[in-house]
């Protein structure tokens, strides 16, 4: 499986910092174990691979079912079919909380509309808060 087979790019990446934040929480400190930056840098290039194979797949089968838009069940079918399919449960979990913390965001709704009021007493609003500001960091 070459990269050029997945049409590959070689700017995949994920976070640095995000990935070992992630490897901290999993390895604390006081576990005595250290994960060095090639470790790192070798365990994202691995997850960029996976995503990119599952991915792959999924397209493959979003394709045959003349789907343009690639779902979760178009996921779950892809890591089955690459064996990984002890993955499916975790998968299914954190879409499920993805799908509760997007309701979340949506019912936060429009705070200008809510506001209830106009754009000059919202723009009155603002100028007279930065004024109480300034004469507060005067």
């Amino acid at each position: 499986m070459s990269d050029h087979e997945y049409g590959g790019n070689d700017d995949l990446s994920l976070p640095k910092a995000t990935v070992q934040k992630i490897v901290s929480e999993i390895l604390p400190a006081s576990s005595g174990v250290s994960f060095s930056k090639e470790a790192r840098d070798l365990l994202i290039e691995c997850c960029v691979e996976f995503i990119t194979l599952v991915s792959s797949e999924a397209n493959e089968i979003s394709e045959k079912e003349a789907k343009k838009t690639i779902a979760c069940d178009h996921i779950t079918k892809a890591l089955n079919t690459l064996g990984f399919s002890d993955y499916i449960p975790a998968v299914l979990e954190a879409a499920a909380q993805h799908k509760e913390t997007q309701k979340v965001r949506e019912k936060r709704g429009n705070k200008l509309v809510e506001s209830g009021m106009t754009i000059k007493e919202l723009e009155e609003l603002q100028r007279k808060q930065f004024e109480a500001a300034r004469e507060r960091h005067a």
